[in-house]
């Protein structure tokens, strides 16, 4: 249950930023909060990630002031006009990148950055599988892996979705609707299978993206916006070629100051330098989370969803 209204504003704390919030990311997470999956008390503003000016700052907080221009991943209420954060989860967004872009690439970014960089670091020749590319993460993955120097196959939903999978890179296009994917994979590779399958989608897409590796390969399972993937007997990877699951967290890949702020820093240098693309695909107002979260959900966008408050 979504509601939209007031509540009395915020004021930071010790440690801490109050931010006039210029777009807000809309996250499968936040669906994940929304609906229960992962509980938290009740009530709560829902958003974890965001970008906008800096209003006034905690004591004890050094490097920021009041104008500086911020973006952030791990704010718990970020669904509003303000948003308090902790300063040390705070990024300084670059001059050349605006807020909207900012708050579009953050949590998707560095997610794409540690899959292709540290979860399964992607080599010169390998060849990945990269499901619902069209979509904002996806998207951005594609284009890291092909940086890399990958071979990109990608599966989408629709023949729309076709063309903004193929403009972020990829190589080959699967749409999965149509046919097996796991399949159609080993037909492209000689049937040699993939190095690794970064897959976000879950339930529905598992047993394929298990069915798709190469020997020794790794699925990468870090989402399920299909539903959670049930029970796996370890077996399974055994028998599909010594293979390897890991179903990895953005907290654990950026849990330190320093280690987010390295990986922000390579998202937005590779934006301000043409080599990573952003696509918006869709600007709601504040008031209409409720709106983003069902199309989201209904997997009918492509790209970053954002809410603009005001």
């Amino acid at each position: 249950m979504l509601e939209y209204g007031e509540i009395d504003p915020p004021s930071p704390r010790a440690g801490e930023l109050l931010v006039d919030v210029a777009a807000a990311g809309v996250n499968y997470i936040d669906t994940y909060h929304r609906e229960g999956v992962y509980p938290k008390e009740l009530p709560f503003v829902l958003g974890q990630e965001g970008a906008g000016t800096v209003a006034a700052t905690g004591a004890e907080v050094t490097g920021f002031a009041p104008g500086d221009r911020v973006a952030w991943m791990s704010g718990p209420t970020s669904y509003a006009e303000q948003a308090v954060i902790r300063a040390d989860t705070a990024v300084r967004v670059p001059d050349g990148i605006s807020d909207e872009t900012a708050a579009a690439a953050l949590l998707q970014g560095v997610t794409a950055h540690y899959l292709v960089v540290s979860t399964y670091p992607v080599k010169p020749g390998d060849t990945v599988l990269i499901h619902a590319a069209a979509g904002g993460t996806g998207s951005l993955i594609v284009q890291f892996a092909k940086a890399k120097g990958a071979r990109v196959i990608a599966t989408v939903s629709t023949v729309d979705k076709e063309k903004p999978a193929r403009a972020a890179g990829a190589d080959e296009v699967i749409r999965y609707t149509e046919v097996d994917f796991a399949e159609e994979t080993r037909r492209l590779t000689n049937g040699r299978g993939v190095e690794a399958v970064y897959d976000g989608v879950g339930r529905t897409t598992f047993d394929g993206s298990l069915a798709s590796l190469a020997r020794r390969g790794m699925l990468v399972l870090f989402g399920a916006s299909s539903g959670p993937v049930p029970p796996v007997d370890p077996q399974r990877l055994r028998m599909a070629g010594s293979v390897y699951l890991t179903r990895p967290t953005t907290g654990h890949y950026a849990d330190t100051p320093e280690e987010l702020r390295w990986r922000a820093g390579e998202v937005f240098e590779a934006i301000n330098s043409g080599a990573l693309s952003v696509r918006i695909g869709g600007r709601y107002p504040l008031a209409e989370a409720a709106r983003a979260h069902d199309d989201l959900q209904s997997r009918r966008t492509t790209g970053k969803l954002l809410l603009i408050p005001g």
